[in-house]
This record gives C-alpha cells, structure tokens and sequence, in this order.
C-alpha cells in the first residue's frame, strides 16, 4: 500500500513538473514573438478565465466536459492494457447517434434527452468493440484498428448526415438542429455560472469519472480487466476469459468517447455535425489529458479542467496580438513531458517489486537459518 501510494504521488509531480516546464516554454515563445506584450500575455493565459467571473469559470467547465471523457475513456483502456487511439471516431459516432435521436424523435417529451444521451453511449461502444474484438480473435493490433475506425465513423458519419435530407441543413453544409427537448438541461448550473454555456454535462462526467475509479479499484470485475492487460496468458491460467475482457475494455472505452460527443452535441450551443474531411480534436485531446493525468479517472478529471483552463485564457491572448496557436504549444510541451511521469511511474514500479522480492528472499533466509 505504500509503494502504491509512493507511485501515485511520483506522477502527481511529474505531471505538476511537466505543467511547469510547458508554462516556461509558453513564456519564452512569447517573449520571442513580442517581449513588451509577453508578460501581460502570459499573465492573461493564466488568469483570463477568472476576470469574467462565475461566467468564464462555466466556459472553462463547458469546454472540459468532452475532453474529460475522451481522456476518461483512453485512460480506462491504457489501464487495462490497451491504448484506445480511437477516441476521435467513437466520439464522432456518438455524436451522431446523439443527433439522429435529437432530430428524428420528438415525441419523447421530457427524457428525450436521456434517451439521445443513451444512444451515443450505445453507437459509441458498439464501435469501440470492433479494434477490441479484432484484438481478441484475431491479434489485430487495437492502435491500428482503431486508427482505421476513426477514418471509417468521420466518412460514414459525413455520408449518412449529408445523404439524409432530414439531417442535413443544406445552407451550412452541416446536421440541423436537435430538438429543444434533446438539449441537456443545466440542472441548477446556470444559476452558479450565469451567462456561460455549461450544463448538466459537466456533472455527468463527474459522476462517469467516479464511477470508472470505483468500477477499477473497488470491483472484481475492474480487477480482471487489469488483470488481463498485466498479463493476458496468466490471466488466462488463472480462469479469466481474457478475449472478454479485451473486448468489454475497448467496448466501455468507447461508449464514454461516444458519450463525450453526444454531450457536446446535445448542449444547445448551436454545435452542429459539420461536413468536413477533418477527425474530430476531442479524441486527440483525450489523450493528451489521460497523460496528463497520468490515466487515473480521478486525476484526469483536473487534468482535463486544467486543460480547458489554458484553453479559455488563451482566447484573450489576442488582445495583446498574439495567435493563439500559442496554447497549442504550450499543451503539446506538457503532454510531451506527461508522457514521462509514466516512464518514471513504470521504473517506479518495477523497482519497488524487485525491492518487495529482495526483502522477502532475505527475511525467508533468514527464517530458515533460525
């Protein structure tokens, strides 16, 4: 329990190391850009969110709410032993299931929206278990599948979209509108952060965060899942359907990318399916916050505020005439040096073992002398 807890807080630093690196780096390609405007540039990055208020505080949680799952749903896979690279098409056909129950049924009434919810759970997850049972039957690489998967749901999902009339608004060359009733409520948050986009989303992926650290930490079934991605043969020999695990892995992996889109999709933001031969960020994002958070459900969570946290600030940076590409630069430095708090955590890890057994072997030496 000790080395586990050592092991946890080795990457809390690493990734609290690697934001600071990328924040140092952020600092100097200011100053090389325009050193009069850097400091205040910089300053903006990291307080822009908090001078509008309650408001730029929802914006902030607004913009987290996808990104949290797709990070959520990477980590829970990495966790088990597969990397779920496919976030960016289970999101995307999600999305899509979300706004095909918004626009074609309107007869739901008040849970209309929890049934367009539950639909780009279920078009999420059906395709995230194909690269899981490819890995399972046929030792397909799941990286590579899913890598095809998230080609195959961006083309699908323009082709159905533009191909149905009653989803597709010719004028924007996007899906139309979703029904007012498919829109998720705010559920008491607009009056916490009057003015800002956030709704019950955000109190969703808190409760999906929860419910993945309990499903792998405090349950027998969270345990096989690990199981088998520490050991796929040992688990094996130890009575655990592997192929089933690896494939309800992948399958719950992308059932909350698929959720992450239809939460996006379903906010009455005025966000539509747009018909673009371009795959969706917020799968990339997720990666880059399941790193961060060093794939625990609970530090992905803050990882993915803080990240939509650079995100919001960094809008104001044109203010003072700087791109905001700049916070791109500032993300891919951190999640660059996050990929090491696992390395470190791993070495970690692997010596703490290798310490337990050096100790045992003497103490039963020991033993055996007496």
């Amino acid at each position: 329990m000790k080395n586990k807890k050592q092991i946890d807080f080795t990457g809390a630093i690493s990734s609290i190391f690697a934001i600071l690196i990328g924040l140092l780096v952020g600092l100097i390609v200011l100053m090389l850009s325009n050193y009069r405007q850097a400091f205040p540039g910089f300053f903006t990055i990291l307080t822009g969110s908090l001078t509008h208020g309650m408001k730029g505080v929802g914006q902030v949680f607004y913009y987290a709410t996808p990104i949290i799952l797709t990070g959520l749903s990477v980590g829970f896979a990495f966790k088990t032993g597969l990397f779920n690279i496919g976030a960016s098409g289970q999101f995307i056909i999600g999305a899509f299931g979300a706004v095909y129950v918004g626009i074609m049924f309107k007869n739901f009434g008040s849970v209309h929206w929890i049934i367009a919810v539950l639909a780009s759970v279920l078009f999420g997850a059906i395709w995230g278990s194909v690269p899981g049972i490819l890995k399972a039957y046929f030792n397909v690489n799941e990286v590579i599948a899913s890598i095809m998967m998230n080609y195959i749901g961006m083309y699908a999902v323009n082709w159905t979209v533009k191909g149905y009339k009653p989803l597709f608004n010719n004028l924007r060359n996007e899906s139309k509108n979703v029904a007012a009733t498919a829109e998720i409520p705010k559920m008491g948050l607009d009056v916490i952060f009057p003015g800002s986009s956030v709704n019950g989303g955000f109190i969703i992926a808190i409760i999906t965060a929860i419910i993945i650290f309990i499903v792998l930490n405090k349950t027998a079934f969270g345990y096989e899942l690990k199981a088998v991605g520490y050991n796929r043969n040992a688990s094996k020999y130890a009575g655990i359907n592997e192929k089933k695990s690896i494939i309800l892995s992948m399958t719950i992996a992308g059932a909350v990318s698929g959720l992450a889109g239809g939460l996006l999709y379903l906010a009455g933001t005025g966000k539509h399916i747009e018909i673009v031969d371009k795959l969706a960020p917020e799968g990339f994002n997720g990666i880059s916050v399941a790193l961060l958070g060093v794939c625990h459900p609970i530090g992905i969570l803050f990882a993915g505020i803080f990240i939509a946290y650079l995100t919001a600030g960094g809008f104001y940076l044109q203010l003072f005439e700087f791109s905001t590409e700049i916070i791109d630069i500032i993300i891919a430095v951190i999640i660059y040096f996050s990929a090491f708090a696992l390395i470190v955590k791993t070495m970690i890890a692997k010596f703490s073992k290798r310490k337990e057994s050096k100790g045992s072997i003497k103490a039963s030496g020991s033993e055996g002398g007496i």
